[in-house]
């Protein structure tokens, strides 16, 4: 059997990889190894969601589990009134930005953190072992509804509060921030103009990852609108886009840097949590600042437990998962929004004037072919090569495949999870930079390829 778990939860097709027996076995083994007594559910506006959480409910009632019931909200509303509520542990039912045919199921601790790899390996045994608790019939649980919204905007109106009659265009995409944003940007005094904010589990509008190119309609309404910013969500909420008062939409590691730096003013803190694959911006901005990046593997979780156990100000990664550990543990997309038009009026800034002051470096990406039963000993045995061919590096990971920072840039060489390939990653200070160190780490690979293959 394939590993059940990955580094966001259960996902799969509908029906074909996440079925409603497995659904219902992973509330029961959850039940079992946390010893839940209580937790919540929710989930987005995918058509799978009704029956994903009909049959994850039935196994945690069945445990003797009293459930929660949220209904549709997005992640960071589940994960906060996890804890909120003493939850034991909180379901978030998504595929987060893929495909409608998908859906997922994410669990949290009751701290607001999701499960570690070690929590969901300790789960994956119990689903494979079935070594469920089951209540006697006395003593089943019972379900109750909850006002996540209410509670997580309570929240957010305590933690931002803003001065300034901001006008947003915000495009939920169809999904679950559908509703909770647009009000909560409005309670906060802002002007909301709100487009695909119907729920539609179908996202008939735009893809639910919000991307420049998914993104096309929003820049074009901001800018005839005369709006000072687009706000895009993804699927369940836990990552957010912006497009500027100009209609361009905002970069990604950029936007990550920007907030970052200002994350540390005034804050007490150092240190700011990124992945390996974000760009070196972020060093520019942080150490400008006197603070200190971080740097994990690919994937929210390892985000948010480094936050957590270095005591870091902030943290995110460069596709719009920011987290603010302040309030809680998990990427927060409408907190994200509300943040940034916080520190907008702080530095008196309009959105494109903020991140202007963030330098833009050359990035170039090259897949090479490798066979599955090799790649991930190419890169292994990579490190030793690249050091030799590369001597001034003045870092060197394998925290997630191989990465060199060097003087004028940097790269990366992971196995692809999903594919037959080797993907390199380079960032550079110039486009002839970028081109050098592209063309000798990709020479070094398909060697260590063939090397292999010998």
């Amino acid at each position: 059997m394939a590993k059940l778990f990955g580094s966001s939860g259960v996902r799969g097709l509908v029906n074909i990889d996440l079925t409603p027996q497995l659904s219902c076995k992973v509330g029961l083994a959850v039940a079992t190894y946390a010893k839940a007594k209580k937790v919540v559910v929710a989930r987005d506006t995918r058509v799978s969601g009704s029956m994903i959480e009909d049959a994850l409910v039935s196994g945690l009632l069945s445990s003797g589990t009293n459930v929660f019931l949220a209904g549709i909200v997005p992640t960071p509303a589940l994960a906060y009134v996890t804890r909120a509520l003493s939850a034991e542990a909180g379901f978030m039912l998504t595929a987060s930005h893929n495909p409608p045919q998908y859906n997922g199921i994410k669990v949290f601790k009751g701290d607001s953190l999701s499960y570690t790899d070690e929590d969901q390996d300790a789960v994956e045994k119990n689903v494979l072992a079935q070594t469920f608790s089951f209540a006697d019939w006395r003593g089943l649980g019972k379900t109750t509804r909850v006002d996540a919204s209410r509670l997580y905007i309570e929240m957010a109106l305590k933690a931002v509060k803003l001065q300034k009659h901001w006008h947003v265009v915000v495009d939920p995409g169809c999904g679950a921030t559908y509703n909770l944003a647009p009000a909560m940007l409005k309670v906060m005094g802002c002007k909301v103009t709100a487009i695909n904010a119907q729920p539609d589990g179908h996202f008939p509008a735009r893809k639910s990852e919000p991307t420049a190119e998914s993104l096309q309609d929003l820049s074009k309404i901001v800018k005839t609108l005369g709006a000072d910013a687009g706000i895009a969500f993804d699927g369940d909420g836990d990552r957010v886009a912006f497009v500027d008062e100009n209609g361009v939409f905002v970069n990604f590691d950029r936007s990550l840097a920007a907030f970052a730096a200002y994350a540390l003013k005034g804050s007490g803190g150092r240190m700011v949590v990124t992945n390996v694959e974000a760009s070196m911006c972020v060093e520019t901005m942080v150490e400008a600042q006197g603070g200190k990046v971080i740097r994990t593997r690919v994937g929210d979780i390892y985000i948010s437990e480094a936050i957590k156990r270095l005591g870091a100000v902030f943290g995110g990664e460069p596709c719009g998962a920011w987290v603010h550990p302040k309030l809680h543990y998990c990427p927060d997309g409408p907190l994200s929004a509300a943040l940034m038009l916080k520190a907008l009026e702080e530095e008196n800034k309009s959105l494109s004037q903020f991140i202007s002051t963030v330098p833009e470096y050359i990035t170039q990406r090259q897949n090479i072919s490798c066979k599955n039963n090799l790649k991930y000993n190419v890169v292994m045995n990579l490190g030793s090569a690249l050091k030799t061919a590369f001597p001034a590096y003045s870092d060197f990971s394998t925290v997630d495949g191989v990465r060199l920072a060097l003087k004028n840039g940097w790269l990366l060489v992971r196995a692809s999870g999903t594919e037959p390939l080797i993907r390199l990653t380079v960032e550079g200070e110039s486009i002839k930079m970028a081109n050098d160190i592209t063309e000798k780490a990709a020479a070094l690979i398909k060697e260590q390829v063939e090397v292999e293959l010998a």
